[in-house]
């Protein structure tokens, strides 16, 4: 039974990487597309032609980052022995992924007086986001941090003339995308946790049946 449930958990483990994968080359895709539109992010000609614009690093890039944050999560409540309770269902998760999208719909379409006006209202709906859906200090840590690691990278990368930013006003990128990076980083986790439970709940009814 021990095998049977260690080979169970490695397949589960398996198919959530896949889906974490997935919905993030997803997001990426989507959200690029917004940025896009508003003429956000410039890359070099040679990439504007590549699927929304986006160059074709970017997706899977987002899709193992988001992997690995999904995955990070429930791995870090059981080591600080604090299970996530909060909103555990699918109808929340959904509404979380809504709410992200919709902060990033917020960053490409609506016009604001200036930039500082800006990533204090995003900052605001990102810290929101985590207070509806999230409200772990261990989830706020990692959100924090992450987002802190991916806006480095990001200033790397443009630095290093990979991509570029219109208008910049923070180091090369705009001073709003902590913001957003905090932002999905609370979301993927959500999705990881979730999906995690499942995976939890999955292996005890076939530890039972056998």
């Amino acid at each position: 039974n021990g095998e049977i449930s260690s080979e169970d958990q490695q397949g589960n483990r398996r198919t959530t990487s896949s889906l974490l994968f997935s919905v993030g080359v997803f997001l990426a895709l989507v959200l690029n597309l917004l940025q896009v539109q508003r003429n956000v992010t410039l890359f070099p000609p040679d990439v504007i032609s590549s699927i929304f614009s986006s160059a074709w690093w970017v997706p899977p890039c987002c899709g193992t980052a988001s992997a690995m944050i999904g995955l990070l999560y429930p791995c870090i409540d059981s080591h600080l022995g604090e299970p996530h309770k909060f909103k555990r269902e699918w109808s929340s998760v959904m509404r979380c992924v809504a709410v992200f999208v919709g902060i990033n719909h917020a960053s490409a379409k609506v016009d604001f007086a200036n930039n500082v006006q800006l990533s204090l209202t995003l900052a605001a709906l990102s810290v929101g986001l985590w207070w509806t859906f999230d409200r772990s200090r261990s989830g706020f840590g990692l959100g924090v941090s992450i987002a802190l690691l991916a806006t480095l990278a990001t200033q790397l990368l443009v630095y290093n003339g990979v991509f570029q930013y219109t208008s910049p006003d923070f180091l090369y990128i705009r001073s709003w995308l902590p913001c957003i990076f905090f932002a999905g980083v609370i979301t993927m986790g959500n999705i990881g946790r979730q999906l995690a439970l499942y995976e939890y709940k999955f292996i005890q009814e076939k530890t039972h049946q056998d």
